[in-house]
């Protein structure tokens, strides 16, 4: 059984949140604080595997009261998110602070749509028990050489990365050491809408590379960064001589959108020119686009298992020989450039 405690300062939330965990077979609810002093006192108590956090609490915010327990008593927190452009920036830095995922507020009418909204949180804890709580602990303290301004890439070089649970943070490790003339860099993360727009400028604020959120028709330039919006397709396209971005909303692949599969699937005709890389998450998305990419001429690696958060996509791409290297996170960002610099 996976024992969790849900720490939130709403008696109807915690009651919805009861109810839903408590369909699941494997999932015992041990226990409810309405704020995170009563929660401190009942982790020590109850000793729970998976702890639900709300952001927004009185006496402590969430924010806070993470910050001092992955520095005390590191373990899996998933997050209940306002799925708005307010609560999205709060939201990614409990993911920087160490969350494992976050998942939407039920709301009002959830009984709508209790099944999906279950099977996802169900989803979530069972992913966050498993999670490595330290692999981007050590990483985030490697000491790297930043690349040189001088190394020459291809001029007709594409970067690609796929990610899913731990990715936003995985990404960032990736995205800050890249030079400002580095190519151009397309990203498909497993992340809801407005989510993905908030990102994309966080990245945007640290990295030296300009990175946005994809719209239909954005040129590929070298020291850009594209990230596929949340719920929209990313997929590469050529036109009048030119690669761009090119968004759609069909059917999810993989059950994601957007999908890995999707984007690196879409560089298929531009194959020997492309760098990608899998990263942190669950399932096996990306893993079999990465084989075809790499079948058809590419440069591919997958992040190893002691810094990835979970080891499922880069497991999958390992297991079917898609992968050149499995690399640490630390060493990602030079072996995608490496691939395509000049002789």
């Amino acid at each position: 059984m996976i024992k969790v405690l849900i720490v939130d300062d709403s008696p109807s939330l915690r009651a919805i949140l009861t109810k839903v965990l408590e369909l699941a077979q494997d999932i015992q609810v041990v226990g409810a604080a309405e704020d995170p002093y009563e929660a401190r006192e009942m982790i020590k108590k109850l000793n729970p595997d998976v702890l639900t956090l709300d952001i927004e609490m009185p006496r402590m915010n969430g924010l806070s009261f993470l910050k001092n327990l992955m520095r005390l008593r590191p373990m899996p927190v998933i997050m209940l998110s306002t799925l708005t452009q307010q609560g999205s920036p709060a939201t990614l830095e409990a993911l920087e602070l160490g969350a494992i995922d976050f998942i939407a507020k039920p709301t009002s009418n959830v009984a709508a749509q209790l099944h999906a909204y279950a099977e996802t949180l169900h989803q979530k804890i069972r992913i966050a028990r498993q999670a490595n709580l330290y692999a981007l602990r050590a990483e985030k303290d490697v000491q790297q050489a930043p690349v040189s301004q001088h190394i020459q890439f291809k001029t007709s070089a594409v970067l690609a990365l796929g990610a899913s649970t731990g990715g936003t943070e995985a990404l960032r490790e990736v995205l800050v050491r890249l030079p400002q003339h580095c190519p151009p860099v397309v990203i498909a993360q497993h992340i809801p809408p407005v989510f993905s727009t908030s990102f994309a400028q966080r990245m945007d604020r640290i990295c030296d590379v300009s990175v946005k959120e994809a719209e239909d028709g954005d040129v590929l330039m070298p020291g850009q960064v594209f990230i596929a919006p949340g719920d929209r397709h990313l997929k590469v396209v050529q036109k009048g001589g030119r690669l761009l971005c090119q968004l759609c909303q069909s059917e999810k692949v993989n059950r994601h959108r957007p999908s890995v599969d999707v984007l690196f699937d879409s560089l298929l005709p531009w194959s020997k020119q492309v760098s990608a890389g899998l990263l942190t998450g669950m399932g096996s998305d990306g893993a079999a686009a990465l084989l075809r990419l790499r079948e058809a001429g590419a440069k591919t690696l997958a992040q190893d298992e002691a810094t990835s958060v979970v080891w499922g996509m880069p497991r999958a791409a390992v297991e079917m020989k898609a992968a050149d290297k499995v690399v640490p996170l630390s060493k990602v960002t030079m072996e995608l450039l490496s691939a395509v610099k000049r002789p």
